[in-house]
């Protein structure tokens, strides 16, 4: 497919850490949009918020998608993911090799934060994982 998909990627935790889950809507040009959520047992929100990034990377290589824009609205993965922070935290170093590892897999990404509000369908889907586990 040589149009770029989009993916809106989200983690959360009530309580950090606490109960959380994690959740990706991978939008496609002409396609109807792939959606999934679970739930994580307990987690910190960063981890939670990596774990949205592997998945949803991990369902785009899966539909044979090569171009992909990715959204987040977690500040800290994006900087870390694109080399503007250091992963500091012991937890956090093997999510983001393992995302390192995936994002070699598309020939484009693009990884960028949001805000909150520009993320409502990936953080209703987070919720409803979280309401329903």
């Amino acid at each position: 497919m040589g149009d770029k998909a989009t993916i809106h990627v989200d983690g959360a935790s009530r309580g950090n850490p606490g109960p959380a889950a994690y959740a990706f809507v991978i939008a496609r040009p002409g396609l109807p949009a792939f959606e999934q959520a679970e739930t994580l047992g307990i987690a910190t929100n960063n981890v939670a918020e990596y774990t949205a990034l592997i998945r949803g990377l991990e369902a785009a290589a899966d539909l044979g998608l090569k171009h992909i824009v990715v959204y987040s609205d977690s500040e800290l993965v994006v900087r870390q993911v694109n080399g503007d922070y250091r992963v500091k935290h012991p937890d956090l170093r093997p999510l983001y090799l393992e995302a390192q590892a995936m994002l070699k897999e598309f020939s484009s990404v693009t990884i960028t934060h949001i805000r909150r509000e520009h993320n409502k369908r990936a953080d209703a889907l987070c919720n409803e994982a979280l309401d329903a586990g």
